[in-house]
C-alpha cells in the first residue's frame, strides 16, 4: 500500500506547473465532448492546469474570454452530448502568420505550452506548423517588446497532440476515428427505416452519405445493409456500368425482392474522374426500369445526435493517453496523434498519417485506383472485397462434397443473424451444401435441419436476435441423437453461433470424439453474447449492442436523477460473472462506480463510495449513478446496496434501484455488430473450407486433431482461431468466464474520471508506433 500511495504522490504531482489547452476545430464530431471531458479530468487528476479554448483556432487567435481555465466539473454531464460543447469554427486567421503570432501570445500569457487538437486532418496540420514556428513567433513577440526575454526562455517549447475527431474516419494510420461510429449508428437508424417504406410500396432508394473523399461510411454503412450497389471514390465503377447496375437491380426484383438500396458516397466519381450525382443514378433507374425511385440526401443528420457507446469509449480513451503522451513529451518527441490499433491505445507520428492521407488523394487524382484502396488500410480493403462477395450471387465454380450445418446456442444476441447471412452466403460461393438447424443442439438431436439457398437469409443483417432459434441445451444431454442427425444428413462441418454454452459444447463434442468417429469433423464456434465471456476473443457478437442499450438507459435515468436533485440511482445490469457490461456502460455514462466480480470489493470499499457521493452532493453536481453487475457478489445484493446506500446517505441524498433485464438483449444490431458478425461469418467458414480440403480423404473427412476445432475471435489487432482444447485451459467453467480478460484496465479509466485517489502504475502508456505503406497492409481484425 505504501508503495501504492508514493505512485498516487508522484502521478499527482507529474503535471505540476503545466498547463494543457484544450481545442475542438473543423467540422464536429459525436464524442468530442467525451475527449475534452477526459483530458480536462486527467490533466487535473496529474495536477496541472487545463484550459478549454472556446470557438477552435479562432478562440486561440482572439483570446481574452475564449480561454478559460477549467475545472472538474466544468466538464460534468458532457459525455452524452453530441457536437462539441467548446465549439468548432473554421479559422481563416490561423492561416496567415499574423494569426498564429495572436495565438503564440494569448497562450504564453496564461503559461500555456502545451496543446490537445481535437479535429481533422486540416487542424491537426495547422498545429504541427504553428509547433514548427513557435521558436520564430516567440523571438518576434520579443522584438515587438510584447514579451520578455524571460517568459520567451520559460516557454521556449510547445508541445503538441492530436485526436483525430471526424465522420469520415479518412485518417490513415487510424483504425477509427471520434464520431465515426456515431455517424454509422445515424446511417444505419435512417436505413433501416427506409427500409420498411421501400418494402411497402416496392421502392428504390437512392441514399447519399456524406464522407468527403472518404468512402469509408457508404463502405461500411453498404456492408451493414446489404445494399445493392455501391459507389465509393476509392473504387469508380468500371465504364459501362448503368447497364450492369440496371440489370443487377432487375434481377433481384424478379427473384421476389420488393426493394432496392443503392448507396452512394458523396465524393463518388467515375473512371475518369467525373463526379457521378445521386440524382443522376435515380434518373437512370426511373429511365431504364421504370422503378418507382426515391433520392434520400443524408446530410448533416450524420453528424448530429448522441454519440454511440464506441465513441464515448475511444473518446475517454484516447483523451487520457493525450494527457500521458503530453507529460512525456520532449523537444525531441515528434507531435503525435493518439489512436487505437485494435483495443490498445497507440501514438502516431502526426505527420506520417497527414503524408499516407495526402498520398490517398493524390492515388485517386492520379487514377491509381487500387493503389488507393490500399492506402486505406487492410481493414477498407476487407469491408470492400468482402461486400462485393455478398451483395450478388455467383455461381461456384463447381459443387463441393461438403455439407456445413449452422446453429444458434445460448441467448440470444444481435449479430447472430448476420453472422448466419454471411455464413451461407460465403458456403453456397464456394459451392457446400448448407444447411440451418432451429433451437441449437437441441435441434440437432431432434433432426430440426433444412438445407438454405442464397435468398433464404436475404434481409436478415438487421435483425435482433436469433431467427434460427437459440437454446442453452449441452449436447451431453442428448449425444447419441445428435451424432445419428450428423451422420443422416452427413454433416463434416459445424458452425456454433453462440455464447458460453456454444464454446462449452463444442468441447464436449471434441471430448466425444473417442466414442463416435462421426464427431470427427470440423467446428468452429463465433463468439455471440452480450456478456462477452467467452475465452478466445475480446469482443463477442452483440456485447456492443447491448452496451449501447444499457447505455441509452442510464442516459434516460441520469437525466431524472438530475431533475430531482440529491438521488442517487443503483442500476443492476446483465452480464452473468463478467462485468464487462457493467463496467463499459459504467465508462460510456459517467457512473460514479461499477461494482463487477472480477474486481473484489469489500464493505471498506462500499463505504468509500458513499463517501464519495455524500462529498459529491455538496457540490452543484447533485446526482449520483451506480452500476451493478448481476453476480459481483452473493451478499452485497441490488438490494443491500440500496439498503446500505439509503441509511448511509439519508438526509444528503435519496436512492432508487433500477434492474435493466432483457431490453439489454434486444435492439437491432449496431453497425459494430453487423460488420463484425458478417466479417466473422465469412472469415469462419472459408477457414472451415480450407481445414476441410485438408482432411479430405478418399471421398470422406477424418478430423481429430486439436486445432480442427476452434474459437474464431478479435485479439488485440488480429483475427484468430483458437482450439477449444487449448481454451480449456484457461476457463473457469464455475463462474463462465476465461481467467484474464483484457477489459479490466478499462476500470482504471472509469476511476479516475469519477474522481476516485487511485494509483496509475498500471496504467499502460501507448507505444510510439510508425505509419508507413507496410504497416497499413497489416491485418487488422476490425
Amino acid at each position: 500500500m505504501a508503495a501504492a500511495a508514493l505512485d498516487l504522490e508522484k502521478l499527482r504531482m507529474a503535471g505540476a506547473g503545466m498547463a494543457i489547452a484544450v481545442l475542438t476545430s473543423g467540422g464536429d464530431a459525436q464524442g468530442m465532448n467525451a475527449a475534452v471531458r477526459a483530458v480536462t479530468r486527467m490533466g487535473i487528476y496529474v495536477g496541472a492546469k487545463v484550459f478549454l479554448i472556446y470557438e477552435g483556432y479562432e478562440g486561440l487567435v482572439e483570446g481574452g474570454e475564449n480561454i478559460k481555465q477549467a475545472n472538474w466539473l466544468s466538464v460534468s454531464n458532457i459525455i452524452q452530448l453530441g457536437g462539441t460543447i467548446i465549439g468548432s469554427a473554421r479559422c481563416k486567421a490561423f492561416t496567415t502568420r499574423e494569426g498564429r503570432l495572436r495565438a503564440a501570445r494569448n497562450l504564453v500569457q496564461h503559461g500555456i505550452t502545451n496543446l490537445c487538437v481535437i479535429g481533422g486532418d486540416g487542424s491537426l496540420t495547422g498545429a504541427n506548423i504553428f509547433r514548427t514556428e513557435w521558436g520564430g513567433l516567440l523571438e518576434e513577440l520579443v522584438r515587438d517588446g510584447q514579451i520578455s526575454e524571460d517568459v520567451a526562455k520559460e516557454y521556449c517549447h510547445l508541445n503538441i497532440v492530436g485526436l483525430v475527431g471526424s465522420i469520415d474516419n479518412d485518417f490513415c494510420g487510424t483504425d477509427m476515428t471520434i464520431g465515426t461510429d456515431s455517424a454509422l449508428h445515424r446511417i444505419m437508424e435512417v436505413i433501416d427505416a427506409i427500409t420498411t417504406t421501400a418494402q411497402s410500396h416496392q421502392r428504390t432508394f437512392v441514399l447519399e452519405v456524406m464522407g468527403r473523399h472518404c468512402g469509408y461510411l457508404a463502405l461500411v454503412s453498404g456492408l451493414a445493409s446489404g445494399a445493392d450497389w455501391l459507389f465509393i471514390p476509392e473504387s469508380p465503377p468500371e465504364d459501362g456500368w448503368e447497364d450492369l447496375m440496371c440489370e443487377r437491380l432487375g434481377e433481384t426484383r424478379s427473384r421476389g425482392s420488393r426493394l432496392n438500396i443503392i448507396i452512394i458516397a458523396e465524393g463518388a466519381i467515375d473512371r475518369n474522374g467525373k463526379p457521378i450525382s445521386s440524382n443522376y443514378v435515380k434518373d437512370l433507374v426511373v429511365r431504364r426500369l421504370g422503378f418507382d425511385t426515391r433520392v434520400t440526401v443524408l446530410g448533416h443528420v450524420q453528424r448530429g445526435g448522441t454519440p454511440s457507446a464506441f465513441d464515448r469509449v475511444l473518446s475517454s480513451k484516447m483523451g487520457m493517453e493525450a494527457v500521458m503522451a503530453l507529460l512525456e513529451a520532449t523537444p525531441d518527441t515528434p507531435a503525435c496523434v493518439v489512436s487505437l490499433s485494435g483495443n490498445q491505445s497507440v501514438r502516431l507520428p502526426l505527420m506520417e498519417c497527414v503524408q499516407v492521407t495526402k498520398d490517398v488523394q493524390k492515388a485517386m487524382d492520379e487514377k491509381r485506383f487500387e493503389e488507393a484502396i490500399q492506402l486505406r488500410g487492410r481493414s477498407f480493403e476487407n469491408n470492400w472485397n468482402i461486400y462485393k462477395l455478398l451483395a450478388h450471387q455467383k455461381p461456384a465454380q463447381e459443387k463441393s462434397p461438403f455439407s456445413l450445418a449452422i446453429l444458434n446456442v445460448g441467448a440470444p444476441a444481435a449479430g447472430m443473424n448476420a453472422a448466419v447471412r454471411s455464413a451461407v452466403r460465403i458456403g453456397i460461393c464456394q459451392g457446400h451444401t448448407m444447411y440451418v438447424v432451429n433451437d441449437g443442439f437441441e435441434g440437432l438431436s431432434k433432426g430440426q435441419i433444412r438445407e438454405v439457398g442464397w435468398h433464404d437469409v436475404a434481409g436478415w443483417l438487421g435483425r435482433g436476435g436469433s431467427m434460427l432459434g437459440t437454446k442453452r441445451t449441452l449436447p451431453k444431454t442428448c449425444m447419441e441423437k445428435i451424432v445419428e442427425n450428423v451422420r443422416k444428413f452427413n454433416i463434416q462441418a459445424l458452425l456454433v453461433i453462440g455464447g458460453f454454452e456454444a464454446y462449452e459444447g463444442v468441447l464436449q463434442l471434441v471430448e466425444a470424439r473417442g466414442q463416435y468417429e462421426e464427431l470427427c469433423i470440423i467446428m468452429c464456434v463465433i463468439p455471440a453474447t452480450i456478456s462477452n465471456n467467452v475465452p478466445g476473443t475480446d469482443f463477442s457478437l452483440g456485447s456492443d449492442t447491448a452496451v449501447n442499450a444499457a447505455m441509452e438507459s442510464c442516459d434516460r435515468i441520469k437525466q431524472s436523477a438530475s431533475g430531482t436533485k440529491r438521488r442517487v440511482f443503483i442500476v443492476e445490469t446483465m452480464g452473468g460473472y463478467c462485468g464487462y457490461l457493467s463496467t463499459v456502460t459504467g465508462i460510456a455514462v459517467g457512473a460514479d462506480a461499477a461494482y463487477v466480480y472480477e474486481d473484489p470489493f469489500t464493505i471498506h470499499d462500499l463505504k468509500a463510495n458513499v463517501e464519495h457521493l455524500t462529498d459529491k452532493m455538496k457540490t452543484d453536481i447533485q446526482r449520483g449513478l451506480v452500476l451493478r453487475n448481476e453476480k459481483c457478489h452473493e451478499h452485497y445484493t441490488t438490494e443491500f446496496l440500496y439498503n446500505l446506500y439509503s441509511s448511509e446517505g439519508k438526509g444528503i441524498f435519496d436512492c432508487r434501484i433500477n434492474v435493466l433485464g432483457h431490453l439489454q438483449q434486444g435492439g437491432a444490431p449496431t453497425p459494430f455488430d453487423r460488420n463484425y458478425s458478417t466479417k466473422l461469418g465469412v472469415k469462419a467458414v472459408l477457414w472451415m473450407s480450407e481445414k476441410l480440403q485438408e482432411v479430405y480423404r478418399k471421398g470422406r473427412v477424418f478430423a481429430n486433431s486439436a486445432d480442427s476445432a476452434c474459437v474464431i475471435g478479435l485479439r488485440k489487432k488480429v483475427v484468430a482461431f483458437s482450439p477449444v482444447t487449448e481454451l480449456k485451459k484457461v476457463t473457469d467453467f464455475e463462474h463462465r468466464l476465461p481467467q484474464e480478460q483484457w477489459w479490466l484496465n478499462l476500470r482504471l479509466m472509469l476511476k479516475m474520471l469519477a474522481n476516485y485517489q487511485i494509483s496509475l502504475t498500471e496504467y499502460i502508456s501507448g507505444k510510439m508506433e510508425h505509419v508507413t505503406r507496410r504497416t497499413l497492409s497489416i491485418e487488422k481484425g476490425f
